[in-house]
């Protein structure tokens, strides 16, 4: 009588829906890094939980963990295309409200924003200042419209 070695005990992990995660990633457009955790410390999140596109999400599912990998997004996929409704002027005095009333804007800073429930934030571009204080911002997501480099080394899953 011969048996077959179970390899059950020592197969590697691999990522499926919901798996918890222990990773270092990057997200990059064209004019470089948006995001980058491989020189610090490394992410933990839980797959579905909405903490990456799930364009992104989907690159992940089936790698197993130690493994490493660069994939390349066209255009739109991992996180839209550009909507021009996204563009908005801000008056001076909300801004004000919202934060500090001494802040100076100048194009290309990032300003984070309060959700309408204080619960969290959302980021918006400086495009332009008017004479009036008034700001426009993008609040697109700063990859949306552009081609995409999702690379990520898998230090765990659970």
């Amino acid at each position: 009588m011969s048996s077959t070695p179970s390899v059950s005990d020592s197969t590697v992990p691999t990522v499926q829906p919901g798996s918890f995660l222990t990773l270092h990633y990057r997200l990059a457009g064209p004019a470089g890094d948006v995001i980058n955790t491989f020189s610090g410390q490394p992410a933990t999140l839980s797959l579905g939980a909405g903490e990456l596109a799930p364009a992104v999400e989907d690159k992940l599912i089936g790698m197993a963990e130690g493994a490493r990998a660069t994939f390349e997004l066209p255009a739109g996929e991992a996180f839209g295309e550009r909507n021009p409704d996204m563009q908005q002027w801000v008056a001076r005095k909300l801004l004000n409200e919202l934060g500090d009333p001494d802040e100076q804007y100048t194009v290309g800073d990032v300003v984070q924003f309060p959700t309408p429930d204080g619960a969290a934030t959302y980021a918006g571009t400086v495009l332009e200042v008017r004479d009036d204080g008034a700001v426009r911002f993008d609040f697109n997501h700063p990859l949306a419209g552009v081609p995409v480099t999702f690379e990520v080394q898998l230090i765990g899953v659970l």
